[in-house]
């Protein structure tokens, strides 16, 4: 096993198992788990997260599911499914900027609640999910 470690955020307002899945990924993406590689069980997720044990299965299902993993009965579970690339890594200049930028912000005093706000609010910003704020004017109220 190559030592993956989560980390489940109570606060954060994502269920416990999806926190799970999207850190697998992650962990995928970045390279730190390949193919083959054992992910820890649902005893020692529990222990370390202080989650239930059945959280981290289903977040093992979900990911098998959709082809990330492989669960073996009485073994483990692996990863079985890596794409040869699935986004910027470490290696990044892109990654090394961001880097920065949250070392910038943690000097600032900020939270890790905080920044990934932040971060997400410039994401949906650029991707244009944010509403706009809508003016009340002659165009909409006729006048």
């Amino acid at each position: 096993m190559v030592g993956m470690r989560y980390h489940v955020e109570r606060r954060r307002g994502v269920a416990a198992y999806q926190q799970i899945v999207d850190q697998t990924k992650r962990a995928i993406r970045s390279g730190e788990l390949g193919v083959g590689d054992r992910l820890p069980t649902a005893r020692e997720v529990a222990e370390s997260c202080a989650v239930n044990p059945n959280t981290t299965l289903k977040a093992y299902r979900e990911l098998e599911r959709e082809g990330v993993v492989e669960l073996r009965q009485g073994v483990g579970t692996f990863v079985c499914w890596a794409p040869a690339r699935m986004g910027p890594g470490q290696d990044s200049p892109l990654y090394s900027e961001l880097a920065d930028w949250i070392g910038r912000a943690l000097l600032a005093d900020l939270d890790h609640d905080d920044i990934r706000g932040l971060v997400e609010l410039a994401l949906e910003k650029q991707c244009g999910l944010v509403e706009k704020p809508r003016l009340i004017g002659t165009e909409e109220t006729g006048r």
